[in-house]
């Protein structure tokens, strides 16, 4: 595993993110029913389902974007609706599913955006700020792009320079929904190797959102697996994701294959419960 790399020191101390008793819901349905866990410093947790399931839908809940259909989540004992956004902001960041842009800039003036909680009133960077913003490019290997218009990235380069953007932020508290969806197995390693470093160096906590559960169980720490009937089980990765768990939540038989210091969560082949589309 990489070296926990300078650029990634959080200014501010890593919170701890508490869920008491929290409950989703979507019109009638429950997505998820009283919920408590905490997370903290040194922690990497993986929220893992099916679609449909919740799980952006907590994601914007622990980031301070939605409230809870009921119990409270708590970034050091306060409600994020109660920190000041400037404050929030230099405690987590937020990286969403999709970003869409809506005006063309150059690659590294969208890197730069993840400065602005520590910029001074005039909105200068320093040379910190450039410093900072020239490493994290390069670990989300993205030199090459800076000149580029964002407008003119594939998908996989624009979630890497949204990723960029969001450790440049040097909060220590990371809520990333999807961060690997679009990138190639090569760029996905690359970043979780980066994440799984910030959270072994202990000042950062870290959430992320996967569909892959053999990445899920190689780097996560902790899981959270959501099942479309609103129920959790949350815990020590190799504990809650395991062939039985995934099975149920997924509502497709998984099997783990193992080649004695590797480990993978795949499908069976067993027929879908649903019928077969015959063209």
């Amino acid at each position: 595993m990489s070296q926990c790399p300078h650029w990634s020191h959080p200014l501010t101390v890593c919170p701890q993110l508490v869920l008491r008793d929290v409950t989703l819901r979507t019109g009638q349905r429950v997505l998820v029913d009283s919920l408590s866990m905490t997370i903290g410093p040194g922690q990497l947790w993986c929220i893992a389902g099916p679609n449909g399931a919740g799980k952006s839908t907590l994601m914007t809940v622990l980031a301070g974007l939605r409230h809870a259909d009921g119990g409270s989540v708590e970034i050091d004992g306060t409600a994020p609706a109660q920190v000041a956004p400037a404050v929030l902001a230099r405690q987590r960041a937020y990286l969403p599913q999709a970003v869409h842009d809506t005006f063309s800039m150059p690659v590294l003036d969208a890197v730069r955006v993840g400065r602005h909680p520590h910029l001074s009133g005039w909105g200068w960077t320093g040379r910190e700020d450039d410093r900072v913003v020239h490493d994290v490019i390069g670990a989300m290997d993205i030199e090459a792009l800076a000149a580029r218009d964002v407008l003119t990235l594939s998908g996989g380069e624009r979630q890497r320079a949204s990723l960029a953007a969001a450790l440049a932020q040097q909060a220590p508290l990371l809520l990333l929904d999807e961060p690997v969806s679009h990138l190639d197995l090569r760029h996905q390693i690359l970043v979780l190797e980066q994440l799984a470093a910030l959270a072994s160096a202990g000042r950062h906590a870290i959430v992320v959102i996967l569909h892959d559960l053999t990445l899920a169980l190689r780097y996560a720490t902790h899981a959270l697996l959501m099942a479309e009937d609103g129920t959790t089980l949350h815990g020590a990765a190799a504990q809650v994701l395991t062939p039985e768990h995934c099975s149920r939540a997924l509502r497709t038989a998984i099997v783990s294959v193992t080649d004695g210091a590797h480990t993978a969560l795949i499908p069976d082949g067993a027929a879908p419960t649903h019928p077969r589309y015959t063209p």
